[in-house]
Protein backbone atom coordinates (compact mmCIF):
# COMPACT_ATOMS: atom_id res chain seq x y z
CA UNK A 1 0.00 0.00 0.00
CA UNK A 2 1.30 3.54 -0.36
CA UNK A 3 3.43 4.55 2.63
CA UNK A 4 2.28 7.52 4.88
CA UNK A 5 2.93 10.92 3.26
CA UNK A 6 5.14 12.42 6.26
CA UNK A 7 6.36 10.49 9.26
CA UNK A 8 8.11 12.60 11.14
CA UNK A 9 7.79 16.15 12.63
CA UNK A 10 5.42 17.37 16.08
CA UNK A 11 2.08 16.09 16.01
CA UNK A 12 0.77 19.92 14.93
CA UNK A 13 3.26 19.58 11.93
CA UNK A 14 2.20 16.69 10.60
CA UNK A 15 -1.58 17.46 10.65
CA UNK A 16 -0.69 20.91 8.88
CA UNK A 17 1.43 19.09 6.01
CA UNK A 18 -1.68 16.89 5.87
CA UNK A 19 -3.86 20.28 5.55
CA UNK A 20 -1.34 21.41 2.68
CA UNK A 21 -1.41 18.52 0.55
CA UNK A 22 -5.38 18.22 0.81
CA UNK A 23 -5.99 21.65 -0.83
CA UNK A 24 -4.88 20.18 -4.32
CA UNK A 25 -6.35 17.25 -3.69
CA UNK A 26 -9.64 18.95 -2.89
CA UNK A 27 -9.54 21.40 -6.46
CA UNK A 28 -8.61 18.67 -8.74
CA UNK A 29 -11.01 15.70 -6.91
CA UNK A 30 -14.10 18.17 -6.41
CA UNK A 31 -16.16 16.48 -3.89
CA UNK A 32 -18.95 18.33 -4.45
CA UNK A 33 -18.77 16.88 -8.06
CA UNK A 34 -18.23 13.63 -6.97
CA UNK A 35 -21.38 13.63 -4.83
CA UNK A 36 -23.75 14.65 -8.01
CA UNK A 37 -21.94 12.00 -9.52
CA UNK A 38 -22.83 9.25 -7.35
CA UNK A 39 -26.60 10.72 -6.75
CA UNK A 40 -26.50 10.27 -10.71
CA UNK A 41 -25.53 6.90 -10.57
CA UNK A 42 -27.21 5.60 -8.38
CA UNK A 43 -30.58 7.18 -10.06
CA UNK A 44 -29.55 5.30 -12.96
CA UNK A 45 -28.98 2.03 -11.38
CA UNK A 46 -32.30 2.77 -10.00
CA UNK A 47 -33.81 2.45 -13.40
CA UNK A 48 -36.02 -0.20 -14.17
CA UNK A 49 -34.57 -2.63 -16.76
CA UNK A 50 -31.20 -1.58 -15.32
CA UNK A 51 -29.76 -5.31 -14.90
CA UNK A 52 -31.00 -6.46 -18.37
CA UNK A 53 -27.99 -4.98 -19.94
CA UNK A 54 -25.05 -6.86 -17.67
CA UNK A 55 -22.05 -6.04 -18.98
CA UNK A 56 -23.19 -1.65 -18.60
CA UNK A 57 -24.97 -2.86 -15.26
CA UNK A 58 -21.51 -3.73 -14.29
CA UNK A 59 -19.32 -0.90 -15.34
CA UNK A 60 -21.92 1.34 -13.81
CA UNK A 61 -22.11 -0.38 -10.75
CA UNK A 62 -18.19 -0.47 -10.68
CA UNK A 63 -17.96 3.32 -11.62
CA UNK A 64 -20.28 3.66 -8.21
CA UNK A 65 -18.51 2.13 -5.84
CA UNK A 66 -14.76 3.78 -7.26
CA UNK A 67 -16.74 7.18 -7.14
CA UNK A 68 -18.53 7.09 -3.63
CA UNK A 69 -15.06 5.26 -2.11
CA UNK A 70 -13.06 8.77 -3.29
CA UNK A 71 -16.08 10.52 -2.20
CA UNK A 72 -15.75 8.87 1.71
CA UNK A 73 -12.50 8.63 1.47
CA UNK A 74 -11.58 12.31 1.66
CA UNK A 75 -14.88 13.26 3.47
CA UNK A 76 -13.61 10.89 6.11
CA UNK A 77 -9.83 12.84 6.03
CA UNK A 78 -11.80 15.90 7.11
CA UNK A 79 -13.55 14.51 9.56
CA UNK A 80 -10.73 13.08 10.87
CA UNK A 81 -8.44 16.47 10.93
CA UNK A 82 -10.79 17.76 13.21
CA UNK A 83 -10.37 15.53 15.40
CA UNK A 84 -7.06 15.93 15.43
CA UNK A 85 -7.23 19.62 16.63
CA UNK A 86 -8.67 17.78 20.15
CA UNK A 87 -6.38 15.26 20.30
CA UNK A 88 -3.46 16.88 19.73
CA UNK A 89 -4.90 18.76 22.79
CA UNK A 90 -5.54 16.09 25.04
CA UNK A 91 -2.10 14.22 24.27
CA UNK A 92 -0.54 17.05 25.12
CA UNK A 93 -1.96 17.26 28.94
CA UNK A 94 -1.51 13.27 28.85
CA UNK A 95 1.55 11.21 27.21
CA UNK A 96 -0.29 8.19 27.65
CA UNK A 97 -2.26 9.23 24.68
CA UNK A 98 0.47 9.68 22.06
CA UNK A 99 0.49 6.47 20.66
CA UNK A 100 -3.25 6.55 19.12
CA UNK A 101 -2.26 10.40 18.54
CA UNK A 102 0.37 8.80 16.12
CA UNK A 103 -1.84 6.26 14.85
CA UNK A 104 -4.49 8.77 14.11
CA UNK A 105 -2.37 10.74 12.11
CA UNK A 106 -0.56 8.48 10.01
CA UNK A 107 -3.83 6.59 9.30
CA UNK A 108 -4.56 10.14 7.87
CA UNK A 109 -1.68 10.61 5.76
CA UNK A 110 -1.68 7.16 4.27
CA UNK A 111 -5.50 7.87 2.92
CA UNK A 112 -4.07 11.32 1.87
CA UNK A 113 -1.25 9.45 0.03
CA UNK A 114 -3.44 7.10 -1.68
CA UNK A 115 -5.75 10.08 -2.81
CA UNK A 116 -2.37 11.59 -4.08
CA UNK A 117 -1.70 8.92 -6.19
CA UNK A 118 -5.29 8.78 -7.91
CA UNK A 119 -5.44 11.75 -9.13
CA UNK A 120 -2.67 10.80 -11.55
CA UNK A 121 -4.98 8.29 -13.39
CA UNK A 122 -6.30 10.68 -16.29
CA UNK A 123 -5.79 8.46 -18.70
CA UNK A 124 -8.62 6.17 -20.42
CA UNK A 125 -7.88 3.16 -19.72
CA UNK A 126 -6.29 3.67 -16.10
CA UNK A 127 -8.95 2.66 -13.66
CA UNK A 128 -9.20 -0.54 -15.56
CA UNK A 129 -7.07 -3.78 -15.34
CA UNK A 130 -3.47 -4.55 -17.13
CA UNK A 131 -2.08 -6.98 -19.30
CA UNK A 132 1.87 -7.50 -18.24
CA UNK A 133 4.01 -9.38 -20.31
CA UNK A 134 7.75 -9.99 -19.26
CA UNK A 135 10.60 -10.77 -21.94
CA UNK A 136 14.26 -12.31 -21.51
CA UNK A 137 16.95 -9.75 -23.09
CA UNK A 138 20.18 -9.98 -23.64
CA UNK A 139 22.20 -12.23 -21.26
CA UNK A 140 21.41 -15.84 -22.53
CA UNK A 141 20.82 -18.48 -19.32
CA UNK A 142 20.81 -15.32 -16.87
CA UNK A 143 18.50 -13.38 -18.72
CA UNK A 144 15.90 -15.98 -18.54
CA UNK A 145 16.31 -16.43 -14.91
CA UNK A 146 16.62 -12.87 -14.51
CA UNK A 147 12.60 -12.47 -16.34
CA UNK A 148 11.30 -15.32 -14.31
CA UNK A 149 12.80 -12.57 -11.26
CA UNK A 150 10.92 -10.19 -12.77
CA UNK A 151 8.00 -11.88 -13.10
CA UNK A 152 7.29 -13.15 -9.62
CA UNK A 153 8.50 -9.39 -8.68
CA UNK A 154 5.83 -7.62 -10.46
CA UNK A 155 2.82 -10.40 -9.84
CA UNK A 156 3.86 -9.72 -6.01
CA UNK A 157 3.44 -6.75 -6.07
CA UNK A 158 -0.28 -7.12 -7.72
CA UNK A 159 -1.21 -9.11 -5.04
CA UNK A 160 0.24 -7.09 -2.65
CA UNK A 161 -1.93 -4.50 -3.19
CA UNK A 162 -4.30 -6.68 -3.15
CA UNK A 163 -5.32 -7.13 -7.12
CA UNK A 164 -6.03 -11.01 -8.36
CA UNK A 165 -3.58 -12.23 -10.62
CA UNK A 166 -4.06 -14.83 -13.59
CA UNK A 167 -1.15 -15.48 -15.48
CA UNK A 168 -2.10 -16.20 -19.05
CA UNK A 169 0.83 -17.84 -21.10
CA UNK A 170 4.30 -19.18 -20.11
CA UNK A 171 7.49 -19.99 -22.23
CA UNK A 172 9.77 -21.65 -20.16
CA UNK A 173 13.79 -20.88 -21.10
CA UNK A 174 16.03 -23.88 -22.38
CA UNK A 175 17.74 -24.39 -18.98
CA UNK A 176 16.35 -22.29 -16.44
CA UNK A 177 13.66 -19.36 -16.41
CA UNK A 178 11.40 -18.32 -18.97
CA UNK A 179 11.51 -16.80 -22.15
CA UNK A 180 8.43 -14.95 -21.76
CA UNK A 181 5.48 -14.70 -19.83
CA UNK A 182 2.05 -13.05 -19.42
CA UNK A 183 -0.40 -12.39 -16.59
CA UNK A 184 -3.40 -10.38 -15.98
CA UNK A 185 -3.58 -7.84 -12.89
CA UNK A 186 -7.23 -7.12 -12.03
CA UNK A 187 -7.83 -4.38 -9.76
CA UNK A 188 -8.73 -0.58 -9.12
CA UNK A 189 -6.01 1.43 -11.22
CA UNK A 190 -4.46 -1.51 -12.36
CA UNK A 191 -3.15 -0.20 -15.76
CA UNK A 192 -2.79 3.19 -14.57
CA UNK A 193 -0.17 1.58 -11.54
CA UNK A 194 1.81 -0.51 -14.33
CA UNK A 195 2.59 1.48 -16.95
CA UNK A 196 5.39 2.86 -14.04
CA UNK A 197 6.68 -0.60 -14.33
CA UNK A 198 7.28 -0.75 -18.51
CA UNK A 199 10.24 -0.54 -19.69
CA UNK A 200 13.91 -2.44 -19.38
CA UNK A 201 14.74 -3.87 -15.96
CA UNK A 202 18.92 -4.59 -15.27
CA UNK A 203 20.48 -7.12 -13.20
CA UNK A 204 24.24 -7.07 -12.13
CA UNK A 205 25.34 -10.00 -10.08
CA UNK A 206 27.42 -13.04 -9.47
CA UNK A 207 26.21 -15.60 -12.30
CA UNK A 208 24.72 -18.54 -10.82
CA UNK A 209 25.31 -20.44 -13.86
CA UNK A 210 28.72 -19.89 -14.57
CA UNK A 211 31.18 -22.21 -13.68
CA UNK A 212 33.81 -19.98 -12.85
CA UNK A 213 31.64 -17.20 -11.07
CA UNK A 214 31.91 -14.34 -12.87
CA UNK A 215 29.49 -10.64 -12.92
CA UNK A 216 27.45 -11.07 -15.42
CA UNK A 217 24.65 -7.99 -16.83
CA UNK A 218 21.31 -9.50 -17.27
CA UNK A 219 18.36 -7.47 -18.71
CA UNK A 220 14.66 -8.44 -19.16
CA UNK A 221 12.12 -5.99 -20.69
CA UNK A 222 8.46 -5.52 -19.46
CA UNK A 223 5.63 -4.80 -21.34
CA UNK A 224 2.31 -3.01 -20.29
CA UNK A 225 -0.90 -3.20 -21.75
CA UNK A 226 -4.56 -1.89 -20.59
CA UNK A 227 -7.01 -5.12 -20.69
CA UNK A 228 -9.99 -4.00 -23.51
CA UNK A 229 -13.21 -4.93 -22.10
CA UNK A 230 -15.33 -3.39 -25.00
CA UNK A 231 -14.72 -5.02 -28.32
CA UNK A 232 -15.48 -2.42 -30.35
CA UNK A 233 -13.32 -0.15 -29.26
CA UNK A 234 -10.55 -2.00 -31.33
CA UNK A 235 -11.88 -3.40 -34.58
CA UNK A 236 -9.98 -6.48 -35.69
CA UNK A 237 -9.94 -7.84 -39.39
CA UNK A 238 -10.39 -11.69 -39.47
CA UNK A 239 -8.08 -11.47 -42.47
CA UNK A 240 -5.23 -9.78 -40.69
CA UNK A 241 -4.62 -12.97 -38.29
CA UNK A 242 -2.83 -16.01 -38.53
CA UNK A 243 -3.97 -18.38 -35.68
CA UNK A 244 -1.53 -21.16 -34.89
CA UNK A 245 -2.35 -23.81 -32.54
CA UNK A 246 0.38 -26.04 -30.37
CA UNK A 247 0.46 -28.14 -27.82
CA UNK A 248 1.76 -26.20 -24.71
CA UNK A 249 5.18 -27.01 -23.22
CA UNK A 250 5.39 -24.14 -20.65
CA UNK A 251 7.16 -25.06 -17.32
CA UNK A 252 4.60 -26.79 -15.84
CA UNK A 253 2.45 -26.09 -12.65
CA UNK A 254 4.49 -23.47 -11.58
CA UNK A 255 2.96 -21.59 -14.51
CA UNK A 256 0.38 -22.92 -16.76
CA UNK A 257 -1.58 -26.26 -17.15
CA UNK A 258 -0.08 -28.13 -19.87
CA UNK A 259 -2.81 -28.21 -22.88
CA UNK A 260 -3.39 -29.88 -26.34
CA UNK A 261 -4.69 -26.65 -27.12
CA UNK A 262 -2.66 -23.59 -26.96
CA UNK A 263 -3.43 -20.94 -29.61
CA UNK A 264 -1.00 -17.86 -31.18
CA UNK A 265 -2.16 -14.83 -33.06
CA UNK A 266 -0.43 -13.08 -35.07
CA UNK A 267 -1.63 -9.43 -35.76
CA UNK A 268 -0.19 -8.89 -39.48
CA UNK A 269 -0.34 -5.76 -39.85
CA UNK A 270 1.05 -4.82 -36.48
CA UNK A 271 3.56 -7.65 -36.28
CA UNK A 272 2.14 -8.17 -33.00
CA UNK A 273 2.12 -11.49 -31.76
CA UNK A 274 -0.02 -12.81 -28.49
CA UNK A 275 -0.52 -16.91 -27.11
CA UNK A 276 -2.65 -18.14 -24.56
CA UNK A 277 -2.13 -21.71 -22.89
CA UNK A 278 -3.75 -21.88 -19.90
CA UNK A 279 -7.30 -22.61 -20.81
CA UNK A 280 -9.11 -26.04 -20.74
CA UNK A 281 -10.43 -25.40 -24.89
CA UNK A 282 -9.17 -24.14 -27.92
CA UNK A 283 -11.72 -21.66 -28.29
CA UNK A 284 -11.23 -20.61 -24.32
CA UNK A 285 -7.64 -20.25 -25.92
CA UNK A 286 -8.84 -18.41 -28.75
CA UNK A 287 -10.93 -15.96 -26.68
CA UNK A 288 -8.21 -14.88 -24.26
CA UNK A 289 -5.83 -14.55 -26.94
CA UNK A 290 -7.80 -12.23 -28.71
CA UNK A 291 -8.89 -9.86 -25.53
CA UNK A 292 -4.71 -9.90 -25.31
CA UNK A 293 -4.40 -8.63 -28.85
CA UNK A 294 -6.89 -6.34 -28.46
CA UNK A 295 -5.03 -4.72 -25.45
CA UNK A 296 -1.39 -4.68 -26.86
CA UNK A 297 -3.43 -2.80 -29.74
CA UNK A 298 -5.00 -0.27 -27.68
CA UNK A 299 -1.81 0.03 -26.41
CA UNK A 300 0.04 0.34 -29.13
CA UNK A 301 -2.74 3.16 -30.20
CA UNK A 302 -1.43 4.77 -26.78
CA UNK A 303 1.88 5.08 -27.29
CA UNK A 304 1.12 6.45 -30.84
CA UNK A 305 -0.83 9.58 -29.15
CA UNK A 306 1.70 10.09 -27.06
CA UNK A 307 4.45 9.89 -29.65
CA UNK A 308 2.42 12.49 -31.60
CA UNK A 309 1.89 15.05 -28.27
CA UNK A 310 5.72 14.92 -27.63
CA UNK A 311 6.51 15.83 -30.95
CA UNK A 312 3.92 18.42 -30.78
CA UNK A 313 5.31 19.95 -27.98
CA UNK A 314 8.90 19.80 -29.17
CA UNK A 315 9.71 17.24 -26.65
CA UNK A 316 12.31 14.61 -26.99
CA UNK A 317 10.23 12.33 -24.96
CA UNK A 318 10.84 8.23 -24.76
CA UNK A 319 7.96 6.22 -24.86
CA UNK A 320 9.13 2.97 -26.54
CA UNK A 321 9.87 -0.04 -24.39
CA UNK A 322 13.57 0.07 -24.84
CA UNK A 323 14.29 2.25 -22.49
CA UNK A 324 16.25 1.24 -19.58
CA UNK A 325 14.27 2.15 -16.58
CA UNK A 326 15.84 0.41 -13.37
CA UNK A 327 18.96 -1.38 -12.20
CA UNK A 328 19.33 -3.67 -9.70
CA UNK A 329 22.55 -4.49 -8.14
CA UNK A 330 23.46 -7.53 -6.21
CA UNK A 331 27.11 -7.58 -6.63
CA UNK A 332 29.66 -6.14 -5.35
CA UNK A 333 27.13 -4.16 -2.67
CA UNK A 334 23.24 -4.45 -2.77
CA UNK A 335 20.89 -1.99 -4.19
CA UNK A 336 18.13 -0.80 -6.62
CA UNK A 337 18.43 2.30 -8.35
CA UNK A 338 15.36 3.66 -10.67
CA UNK A 339 16.86 5.84 -13.16
CA UNK A 340 14.16 7.89 -14.16
CA UNK A 341 13.81 9.45 -11.00
CA UNK A 342 16.86 8.62 -9.02
CA UNK A 343 14.75 6.59 -6.38
CA UNK A 344 17.67 4.14 -4.51
CA UNK A 345 16.63 1.49 -2.06
CA UNK A 346 19.45 -0.69 -0.43
CA UNK A 347 17.47 -3.85 0.35
CA UNK A 348 17.07 -4.80 -3.06
CA UNK A 349 16.06 -8.30 -1.75
CA UNK A 350 12.66 -6.25 -0.10
CA UNK A 351 12.06 -4.98 -3.70
CA UNK A 352 12.62 -8.43 -5.78
CA UNK A 353 10.16 -9.79 -3.15
CA UNK A 354 7.24 -7.19 -4.83
CA UNK A 355 7.87 -3.95 -2.65
CA UNK A 356 7.40 -1.84 -5.81
CA UNK A 357 5.10 1.30 -4.22
CA UNK A 358 8.23 3.99 -3.70
CA UNK A 359 9.64 3.83 -7.07
CA UNK A 360 5.93 3.48 -8.58
CA UNK A 361 4.23 6.73 -6.90
CA UNK A 362 8.00 8.21 -7.56
CA UNK A 363 7.52 7.68 -11.35
CA UNK A 364 4.06 8.21 -11.79
CA UNK A 365 4.43 11.46 -9.89
CA UNK A 366 7.39 12.44 -12.77
CA UNK A 367 5.67 11.88 -15.38
CA UNK A 368 2.92 13.79 -14.27
CA UNK A 369 4.81 16.94 -13.70
CA UNK A 370 5.85 16.50 -17.66
CA UNK A 371 2.79 16.26 -18.78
Amino acid sequence: MPQPANTKGTPSARVAAVRESLVPLRATLDPEALAAHVAELEDEMGAPGFWDDQDTARKVSEEHARTSRKLETIRSIETDLEDLDGLIELAAEDPSMAEELDGQIASVEERVSTLELERLFSGHYDAGDALVTVNAGAGGTDAQDWAEMVLRMEMRWAEKRGFSVDLLEASAGEEAGIKSATFRASGENAYGLYVAERGVHRLVRLSPFDSANRRQTSFAGVEVAPVVEDSAEIVIDDDDLQVDTYRASGAGGQHVNKTDSAVRITHRPSGIVVQCQNERSQSANRQTAMGMLRSKLAEAEERRRAEEIAKEKGEAQDVNFGSQIRSYVLHPYTMVKDHRTNVEVGNAQSVLDGELDGFVKAELMRAAEDR
